[in-house]
């Protein structure tokens, strides 16, 4: 007969089985989990590092390519712009390196640089719309026609241009007394700055945008006052490119605003002005503009492409 020492031991085995069985259990799944984990921590650590090299790989590609377009660049533009001079305008923001390397690669295509406009950036600040439309009126030429409704900025724009660019093939090079009061009561109300000879009538402008994104308030609004002159300056000459980085393709930058806007149709923009191969498609572009031709060109949004396409005929000049 079984007695109740029997059954206590029983039931005690029973419970070490089971205690001993979870204990087990957990030990080989733990180990598992373990395993699992330690396989996708090293095949994460893999694909980092090919992701690594492989941006290592890219970046001594673009190198190289920057390094063969500068490299290349005097050749590539020669002549492209024979017998044409540009004015440079700076905005507000704008780097300097950008509009040296664009100076000189203009000579490089032969044209002769009349100077640089600095926009300052008092021009564009809210409390001198009024300022700038009383300055702008007063100072404008007989020849010289407001668009229809024109705001301040619109104006200003007007007798800037008429200052800086001509279409006229005998006016380059050459200096006139109203251009001069222009240019003169703009740096004295403290709206612009000049170095070199803007005053000679250029035939071509190249623009440079921010690599900075206006973020102050009214920042749509000064894009906007920079797009006037930008289009003023296209009518009044033979052509106009807007250029900046990358960056002001971007929501909130001049070129992004520029595309935006109808100015598109006429105002060629590059958006890679800070690079030696993105120096020498504003060349090109400035061509294709003698010739009637504006585009979008970089790789920010709104492009046809990274240049003109069909490039335009090296040795020819509009």
């Amino acid at each position: 007969m079984i007695d109740f020492r029997y059954h206590l031991v029983s039931i005690v085995a029973i419970f070490l089985a089971l205690a001993l069985g979870i204990v087990l259990g957990s030990t080989t799944l733990s180990d598992s989990v373990s395993d699992t984990l330690r396989q996708q921590a090293n095949q994460a650590a893999k694909t980092a590092q090919q992701a690594r090299n492989q941006q290592r790989q890219l970046q001594q590609q673009v190198n190289g390519q920057e390094q063969f377009a500068g490299a290349l660049s005097p050749q590539i533009v020669a002549d492209r712009l024979k017998g044409q001079s540009v004015v440079m305008i700076e905005t507000p923001g704008a780097g300097n390196d950008s509009i040296e390397q664009v100076s000189e690669l203009a000579k490089n295509a032969g044209a002769a640089v009349t100077g640089r406009v600095t926009i300052q950036k008092k021009l564009l600040d809210d409390d001198q719309q009024i300022t700038v439309d009383e300055l702008a009126t007063q100072l404008k030429a007989d020849d010289v026609k407001f668009p229809e409704n024109a705001n301040a900025y619109e104006k200003a724009g007007a007798v800037l241009a008429d200052a800086l660019v001509t279409k006229d093939p005998t006016e380059p090079g050459r200096e006139d007394a109203a251009g001069g009061a222009v240019l003169n009561g703009f740096k004295e109300a403290g709206y612009i700055t000049a170095s070199g000879k803007p005053g000679q009538h250029a035939t071509l402008a190249v623009m440079i945008g921010p690599a900075t994104p206006y973020a102050y308030d009214g920042g749509g609004d000064d894009n906007k006052a920079l797009i006037s002159l930008a289009t003023a300056l296209d009518a009044a000459g033979r052509g106009t490119v807007v250029g900046g980085p990358s960056t002001s393709a971007q929501e909130g930058g001049l070129i992004a605003a520029l595309r935006d806007s109808d100015a598109e149709e006429s105002v060629s923009t590059v958006d890679v002005v800070d690079t030696a191969s993105g120096q020498v498609v504003t060349i090109l572009a400035l061509q294709n503009e003698m010739g009637g031709k504006s585009g979008q060109y970089g790789t920010g949004a709104g492009v046809s492409g990274y240049l003109p396409s069909p490039a335009p005929t090296a040795g020819k000049n509009g």
